[in-house]
Parts: C-alpha cells; structure tokens; sequence
C-alpha cells in the first residue's frame, strides 16, 4: 500500500541545468535549475521554470533568451556552486574557474567546460506561482565530439549527466543501461 504524502514537488528524477544569461550590462551569468524539462518535439522547445527573484530571472525576461549547459559528474561541485549564490553578488564563472562561451544562435553564454550546451530562445512565459515558466525554443545544440555515439547520436554514458532528488537535496549520477524504449515490451 502507498503512502499519501500529500501535494509536493517529488518527481523523480529532475535533471541538472545550468542556465546561461547576460546580466544587463553584458557580464555572463549562470544558475543551476532543476525545475525543467522537454516540452514539445516540434518545434523543438525546452521549459525551465526559475523563481523571480532570481538574477537569473531579471536576465531572461531582458533578453528574451538563454542556455541550458548539461553538466558532467566531473562538474559537480561547480554546478552546486552555481545554484548556491546569487550572480549580483559574485561572478560564478570566476568564481569556480569555468568559462563563459557566447552563443551563436542566441544572446546568452554556456559554459565551456560542460559536454552539452543548447541555445534557446523564449517563445513563451507562464506565471505558475513562485515560479515563472520560461518555454525556450532550442536554436541549437553543441556537444563535445567524444559524447556522441558511432551512430551520431548523443550517448548518455559518455555525458554522465547529474539528476536531481528534491526530497533530499542530493545529486545523483544515472544507473545501468536497462534496455531500449520499445524493445523491452512484452509482445
């Protein structure tokens, strides 16, 4: 039998994102998200959803766009560093030593040193409550060539994203391979 733990934010598992900003005077800024996801195939569009009172949400409602940089377990404590403080206080990208690259196809930095960057641009905002819903539609995605696949694809192992656990407040690394969506129904 379940447990009824009432209304709270438990999906599991969230991905880690740092989203990449320009401050308004040009000065790269970044924050880790987890409130975020897919949300449509075509065009393609990412959501991130970013409390208001976040620098990082000033940012994106000035320019109208941003970057989702998937870290590496490699980059954990960068990462966490980025979520921990605010940019109107310090410079993050100094701070931890990474470095701010600028997009090609929108007004927004990714950070460098991390295996996957994707560049969006707003194409719609949600006020839910706390939290503002930013749709992002993806321009572009840059990846590091050792994290595709001999067939070109994205292959998840050599990325080694980090997920997030809300109830606890920890990252986690992903588990074993369990098999490929479609082939593991039973027929």
């Amino acid at each position: 039998m379940k447990k009824s733990l009432g209304p709270k934010p438990l999906a599991l598992p969230l991905p880690v994102w740092v989203i990449g900003v320009y401050d308004p005077s040009g000065r790269p800024n970044a924050m880790t998200a987890s409130w975020a996801g897919m949300c449509c195939s075509k065009p393609p569009c990412l959501s991130v959803s970013i409390r208001a009172a976040t620098y990082t949400h000033g940012c994106i409602m000035a320019s109208k766009a941003f970057t989702v940089s998937v870290p590496s377990e490699a980059h954990a404590a960068q990462t966490d560093y980025f979520g921990a403080v605010s940019g109107r206080d310090k410079d993050k990208f100094a701070e931890t030593g990474l470095t701010p690259v600028r997009a090609e196809r929108v007004n927004a930095p990714y950070v460098g040193e991390f295996p996957v960057a994707i560049e969006c641009r707003v194409v719609h905002v949600a006020e839910l409550g706390l939290h503002t819903q930013f749709v992002g539609e993806i321009m572009d995605v840059k990846v590091e060539a050792g994290t595709l696949s001999e067939a070109g694809t994205l292959d998840i192992q050599a990325v080694r994203p980090i997920i997030y656990c809300p109830g606890t407040r920890t990252y986690h690394g992903l588990g074993v391979l369990l098999g490929r969506a479609g082939a593991m129904a039973a027929r």
